[in-house]
Parts: C-alpha cells; structure tokens; sequence
C-alpha cells in the first residue's frame, strides 16, 4: 500500500475525536498576570489601613478617620474606583449581618463586609473567589480601643485582594470573580460565614475560594528568610460527605483528592506563571488547630483554601505594641516585605484569571474498570452557551503516593476516554476541561469524593 493510502487507513481507523489537534499548552497573558501586581501599590494599600489606628470588629463604625467603619468605608470606595477605571465592570456591594451572644461578640454588632464582582460574559454564575480579612486585633481579643495595625494580619491580605482586582479587571473572563474583603475574622470568622451563605442562598457554583491571610511576611520566627515559597493549606474530605459517600470512599480513593485538594494542586501548577515561586501544599485544613475565612465555605461543602507566607513570624502577630528585654512585639508595617506580598499576589490572580477563563470543571465523573487491564472514565458536557470556548477534556492520573498529577492524555471533545492498558488500581484519575486558549479547569476526581458540584 502507497504512503499516502496508508495514512488514509490509519486516521480513518482512529476515532473521530483523536485526530483533533489538543489546543496551545499555555495562554500567553497569565504570564503578563503573573508579572504584574505592583508592590509600590501594595504598600500604598497597606499604609492606608494601617492609618485607621484599629480595625476591631467592635471599634467604632462611624468615626470617620479611626476604626473599622471607616476601613470597610475606604475599601468599598477603592472598588469603586477600580470599578470606573474598566468602564464599571465591578458591582460593588456591602454583604452585613448581626451578631450577638457570642464569646468574642456579645452584644449586637453589625458584620460589614465588601465585595466587588466581576461578572463573566458567559457562565456568570460559576464564580472563584479571592478574600483578605478586614479587621485586626492585639493581645487581648476583646481589646477594640488601643492602636492595632495590623500591618501584615491582614491588611496584606485585603491589599492584595484590591491588586488583584486592578490586575484582572482589564480582562474579560467567560466566569465571575469575586473579590472580597470581610470582617469579623478574630472574633469568630463571621464575614466569611455570612458569604458563604448568601452564595448558598442565591445558588452561586462555586469553584473555588482562595482567602489570603498574611501574604507579606518572609522572615519567620524561626530565623528564616525566605520569599521563593507559599503555603497553600487544603482540607482533605468534604465536612459535608454523607455517610453513604464515606463508605463508598473507603474501596475506591478520594481521601486526598477532595475538590479542595485539587484547587490547591492547580494553585500549584499555576505558580509556573510568577517567576521564583514554588507552592507548599499543606493537607491540613488550617494551621494547627487554627482556623481561617475559608473554613465557612468548607463548612458547607465548596473548595477553599488558604493561601499564605511560608514562614509566620508570631511576635508579630496578635500582640499589643511594646518592646521587652529587647525584643519587639506587634504587627507593624516594617515588617512587611511589598515585594513578597506582590508575588502572593500574583500567585492568586493567575490561579483566578486561569479558572475564569478556563471551562467549568467536568459534572458527574465516573470511573470504571475493576478486573480489567483497562480504565475508562466518563464525565457530562455543560451546554454551548455555558462554555463557547471548550475546546475539549484532559484526562490525568498519578501513582497514588504523587502529591501532584503526573501523566495526562489529550481525550478531545468527548465525553468518555479509554486508557488501555492503564490498571485502575494502581493509580488516582481524574478530569480537566480545557478552553480553546489552553486554560484548564482544576482537575476532578471521580465520585462524590472529588465532584465540584452540579456544573
């Protein structure tokens, strides 16, 4: 048979969906993101909260130069301001709630919050999310008068979620991000309660939540100096897994690749894109018995993560201004390293800007191929309309002791792959979605274990 006869019968003996060219391995832009949050910026930001004196919870709300009405105030003018440098792309709005009977709130007390939503062209009710905590604290908990910083915990946080907006908000994405400064973080995670329950009471889909708590500091505690790394902490199974999807679990995976677990694992891949970053997972929920904002929306069951400085330096870190035997306590501004938190920065909006412009992760994965040398997996479409630029699905696995995806095979614009000869039980599976431009979706793991919601 001639050459050309002979490639003839080979493509026709392929399925359709295998001749089909994968789309470019990267998008040139999220490279122009990762570059592009200005430190000088940051710390123009992070001077400016630290100007209020005391961002408490129960300071006062209506002093117009101190306290944290007049922070939350300021922050929902700078959206505002953002939002008219792109034409009004932002809707800026306050999200409140009130709060009594508490332990670190006992009387009524109105949680002020602020988010600016960017709202995506063609699935603008899938959403990521970045946040940073408003308000700040000194030694005593309940101490809303004397001067508390709070420089690095967390104005760095709130100053980078502001970066990301002026960054991302010259874009346009096909999905919504949300910015979101919230309150009530020391005295028991209340801004963040009250969000992820208006997102569960207006049916957000909600792909991911990155919260940013301390993002400026690279010496630590322990004598090391370091701002080439980040950690990425991640829960590993939904506080919401039923009994039913627990028993399940145990014969076939998932322990370690909740939805959460792989956000953090694609936060990771996307620190490719900020040069001299390399991200620590972390499996744990939160530092050590610690918590942080993203723990209401893992409380009710959405992927969220907590993205940090590598090394936390704790005399800086609720502590009242002094000085003792020498030693400086309290978190001031000369402790913030800009630079850094410019990277951390970075690392949160080309992780956001990659997922928005990115298809909505596969729905309804399934796997199959006990007692077989094959494994299959299937996974449903979203419409047209909701994802105009997929170009088709990825299909990845890793042997089950890798913490990060190792192999992957281009499937097209199909529903089902086959991966002969590749032993289920051997290794982890899982599914991306991939856009005409090469963003991918996070991965999704098969099952309830690893599903990202109803997409």
């Amino acid at each position: 048979m001639r050459p050309m006869l002979i490639a003839l019968a080979v493509s026709l003996a392929l399925p359709a969906h295998a001749a089909e060219a994968p789309p470019p391995a990267g998008k040139p832009e999220l490279y122009a993101i990762g570059l592009a949050p200005s430190p000088a910026r940051i710390e123009a930001d992070i001077r400016k909260l630290v100007s209020f004196g005391t961002r408490h919870t129960l300071s006062s709300q209506t002093d117009p130069k101190r306290g944290v009405g007049a922070a939350t105030r300021w922050i929902h003018a700078e959206f505002e301001r953002i939002s008219r440098d792109c034409g009004g792309c932002l809707e800026v709005q306050y999200v409140t709630g009130t709060v009594q009977g508490e332990p670190r709130i006992p009387g009524p007390v109105e949680v002020v919050s602020v988010i600016a939503i960017q709202r995506g062209h063609a699935d603008p009710n899938r959403y990521v999310i970045m946040s940073g905590d408003i308000d700040s604290r000194v030694t005593d908990v309940m101490d809303a008068e004397s001067d508390s910083p709070g420089a690095n915990d967390n104005a760095s946080g709130v100053a980078g979620t502001l970066e990301a907006a002026r960054v991302l908000s010259k874009y346009k994405f096909p999905g919504s991000i949300v910015y979101a400064a919230l309150s009530g973080e020391e005295q028991g995670l209340f801004g963040g309660k009250f969000l992820a329950e208006k997102a569960k009471a207006e049916g957000w889909r909600i792909e991911g939540v990155l919260n940013n708590d301390m993002i400026g500091n690279s010496a630590g505690i322990n004598g090391v100096v370091d701002n080439t790394t980040a950690r990425v902490f991640a829960e590993g199974t939904r506080a919401t897994e039923t009994a039913d999807e627990a028993r399940l679990r145990r014969f076939t995976g998932g322990e370690v690749d909740s939805p959460t677990r792989n956000l953090a694992r694609y936060i990771d891949r996307m620190a490719t894109h900020v040069p001299n970053l390399d991200v620590m997972m972390v499996y744990r929920l939160d530092r050590f018995a610690r918590g942080g904002h993203h723990r209401p929306f893992n409380d009710l069951g959405y992927p969220a993560v907590r993205v940090m400085e590598t090394n936390e330096h704790y005399d800086r870190q609720h502590q009242d201004l002094r000085t003792e035997n020498g030693r400086v306590y309290g978190d001031t501004i000369d402790g913030v390293d800009f630079d850094y938190a410019a990277k951390l920065t970075a690392l949160n909006a080309v992780s956001l800007a990659g997922m928005a412009w990115a298809p909505p992760p596969p729905a309804d994965v399934r796997i199959e191929g006990a007692v077989t040398a094959n494994t299959t997996l299937r996974w449903s479409k979203p419409s047209a309309a909701q994802a105009p630029d997929l170009a088709g699905y990825k299909v990845y696995w890793r042997l089950t002791t890798e913490p990060q995806w190792t192999h992957s095979r281009w499937a097209g614009n199909v529903d089902n792959l086959t991966l002969e000869n590749v032993v289920i039980d051997n290794y982890f599976f899982g599914v991306a979605a991939v856009a005409k431009d090469g963003t991918e979706s996070p991965v999704v793991f098969p099952g309830a274990a690893g599903s990202f919601g109803n997409y």
